[in-house]
């Protein structure tokens, strides 16, 4: 079985991870003094808190200014994307309108950003 892991650095650790959590329906599995470890069958997603010095240099917006010029994007795939709108919104994140969204390889995606403005993409499969 393939089990996706990806580790995202954060400002505020418990917000993203309660973000992520709640959004991607993920369960806390493990809790560190600077990690938060969420965890289904298939996927697996670590956000640390990123160190002091680094945390305190870092401002964030609100609403938060979208980072799409980062290398990589996490990618998930879900039945209603666009059910899930209110709720990503009512944590402090986003997503793109729903004319924004494509079609490819038979899924529709929708890109949506995080309360730090991590930009992130919300799969399903296209009607």
């Amino acid at each position: 079985m393939l089990l996706a892991k990806s580790v995202i650095y954060a400002k505020d650790a418990q917000r993203l991870a309660d973000f992520y959590g709640q959004v991607l329906a993920l369960p806390r599995a493990e809790e560190g003094a600077s990690f938060v470890r969420l965890a289904t069958e298939g996927v697996e997603l670590t956000v640390v808190q990123a160190p002091a010095a680094i945390a305190d240099s870092i401002v964030i917006a609100q609403p938060p200014l979208v980072r799409e010029e980062t290398p990589i994007k996490l990618s998930f795939a879900m039945a209603d994307a666009e059910g899930l709108r209110s709720l990503v919104e009512s944590l402090g994140g986003g997503l793109q309108d729903p004319e924004a969204a494509w079609v490819w390889r038979g899924e529709r995606h929708l890109d949506g950003w995080d309360p730090e403005g991590n930009v992130f993409q919300l799969r399903e499969k296209d009607a």
